[in-house]
């Protein structure tokens, strides 16, 4: 029985971005100094090790400076070596950045709030022995941009199987990596623009434009990869013009973007502020540490403290009295605003400005995929979906409703972040835009429980496939069959990474033996199906989603057995412009006239 919930706990968070390994994993590798891995980089001379399958690694390279102190939401400075000089061993991976404690990571110590540390932003590196000039692999996490670290991810099997030299990297996090309130700012738009994670991403990719050379990678050859929130900063390393030269392809698991606007960012919620701006941020510290009594006049003090008053106590603030005025549910991300339009960093434009003119974004080859049933991650442990049955047994509610909420969650983020921005980009003039859908879904049943239903191609499977690695830290063998099928696509996903690593194409995978992947519209092509050999195999499709081809699906739907849930996919999907009262209104013969749409919230 341990082994079943330890499924459905691994399973839920998979795509945060964690260490998660079995009840019967076999000893723990212990590392050893290996002096055949000296190197002499900017931030001093380090010392790794040989990992159990033979690659070279440095764990836990300082690649910026503390950002602590007067450092704190100020950008990133690049690291020095020590005035003493001497050898840096690099055996560990270094400091999470500060974030929620959630169900895989180490729980925070007594009389904590968070885990973690200010002092984070470290590397780890993965190369094969006697490389040069390899293709390098820049990864940046999963986790809401709130969660997650770098040190999770092993790039031992794509470096010794592919040749490529992969680079991990922590970025800081939630409110100490996006955060912009006026109190704080210098005149420097580096430092005001409140991409703090944003900039680290782009400080990491300096350091290994000035150091890769020396592990074996070619600094003219750096590939971005990412997976959901990692996706999204590496679009947002496509968007910024500070990013420029620093990388060469890239590659966008379940991503997306949509940058918020600074005054989002910043106002209070009543004047059209974020739930979480800077203000209310403010305010309620103000109220939790007993200066005022409730929010409102929170804000009322606020306006008659200085500047520099107002400077002085964020800086006083600690990240456990930080993170202690929101609520953690197990999974540890917090609703932040994230990715700011600063109009520096980043552009203050529209995603469908920035990425169909190409001179406003860094134009590369570019792969965007999503997975077939990303919704259902987040809603199959949610007790509006499913129920336990004799107290610890997971059943669906009402399957169909399920399923009609995954299809169309699905469809929506794909459209989001893969078809509007390939469209976008190849109406650029990009000729190499390359995209995919996930859909293994060979998940093993578990007490009756068919997680290939109810997770199916979820969001964050992907990922080990991408790296070829079921063990290591991408333990998940609760999760997935281990068969020939399984590992096959794992063969063939990470040879199309690396080919296109390698050549800005993945063509037919690095060896040549793979399924074409077609460019965008080639041969009236659009995306390739990634699936097992068990099951549908890889091939290409002309499959396309558009948000009025999503919209006439739903009116014209005939599966739903309730009509309530088809105003509900309706008022969650469409918002802005693009709700029309009357449409909604006329929906479900006409019950949705009683559901008020700005209540609505499916996931």
């Amino acid at each position: 029985m341990k082994k079943v919930l330890g499924a459905i706990v691994v399973i839920a968070l998979i795509g945060v971005g964690y260490q998660f390994k079995s009840s019967e994993e076999e000893p723990e590798f212990v590392p050893k100094p290996d002096s055949a891995t000296v190197r002499k980089t900017t931030s001093g001379s380090l010392l790794g090790y040989t990992g159990a399958n033979g690659a070279w690694i440095w764990r836990g390279i300082r690649y910026a400076k503390a950002p602590t102190g007067t450092l704190r939401w100020r950008a990133p400075l690049p690291a020095k070596a020590p005035r003493k000089g001497g050898i840096i061993e690099t055996l560990v991976s270094g400091n999470a950045c500060p974030q929620l404690p959630s169900a895989l990571s180490a729980p925070a110590d007594e009389g904590r709030v968070t885990i973690g540390d200010e002092d984070c932003l470290f590397m780890d590196i993965y190369a094969p022995p006697g490389a040069e000039e390899a293709p390098v692999m820049f990864w940046l996490h999963g986790g809401g941009n709130t969660i997650g670290q770098g040190g999770s991810y092993s790039g031992e099997n794509l470096a010794m199987k592919h040749g490529v030299v992969v680079v991990t990297i922590n970025y800081r996090l939630g409110i100490f990596g996006w955060f912009s309130h006026p109190s704080l700012t210098t005149g420097d738009p580096r430092d005001d623009s409140g991409n703090y994670g944003t900039l680290d991403a782009i400080q990491g990719l300096q350091w290994v434009q000035s150091n890769i050379e020396s592990f074996g990678g070619d600094p003219n050859n750096v590939t971005v990869f990412g997976e959901s929130a990692g996706g999204v900063d590496t679009l947002a390393m496509m968007a910024s013009p500070l990013a420029e030269g620093l990388f060469h392809r890239a590659i966008v698991q379940s991503g997306g973007f949509n940058a918020t606007s600074l005054e989002v960012a910043r106002n209070p919620a009543n004047q059209g502020g974020h739930p979480f701006s800077s203000s209310e941020v403010l305010g309620k510290l103000l109220v939790a540490d007993g200066t005022v009594s409730d929010e409102n006049a929170a804000y009322e003090y606020t306006q008659d403290m200085s500047r520099t008053n107002l400077r002085q106590y964020l800086y006083g603030k600690k990240p456990d009295e930080f993170y202690a005025v929101f609520s953690n549910g197990g999974a540890g991300m917090v609703n932040l605003p994230a990715i700011l339009g600063d109009g520096f960093v980043l552009p203050n434009m529209t995603t469908a400005e920035i990425f169909s003119d190409a001179d406003n974004y860094n134009q590369v080859p570019v792969i965007l995929g999503t997975n077939r049933d990303e919704p259902t991650l987040f809603m199959f442990r949610d007790p509006r979906h499913v129920e336990n049955f004799l107290g610890f047994l997971p059943r669906l509610k009402d399957e169909a409703a399920y399923l009609q909420l995954v299809k169309y969650g699905a469809l929506t983020w794909k459209e989001r972040g893969v078809d509007s921005l390939a469209r976008a980009m190849t109406s650029s003039g990009n000729p190499d835009v390359f995209t995919y859908r996930f859909d293994w879904d060979e998940e093993p049943d578990l007490l009756g429980m068919e997680l290939s239903k109810v997770l199916g191609a979820a969001h964050g499977l992907e990922i080990a496939f991408a790296f070829n690695d079921f063990k290591g830290r991408f333990d998940t063998g609760y999760i997935y069959p281990n068969d020939e099928a399984q590992f096959a696509l794992a063969d063939s996903m990470s040879s199309y990474w690396t080919a296109f690593a390698a050549s800005g194409d993945p063509g037919r995978g690095q060896k040549g033996e793979q399924v074409p992947w077609l460019s965008w519209g080639t041969q009236g092509m659009r995306s390739i199906i990634l699936d097992s050999p068990a099951d549908q195999g890889i091939f290409m499709t002309d499959d396309e989603v558009t948000r009025a081809q999503i919209k006439t699906t739903l009116m014209n739907d005939d599966g739903f057995a309730d009509e309530t849930l088809r105003c509900q996919i309706y008022a969650r999907t469409f918002r802005d412009d693009e709700f029309i009262a009357s449409e909604y209104e006329s929906l479900g013969d006409g019950r949705c006239r009683d559901i008020d749409p700005t209540t609505v919230d499916i996931f």
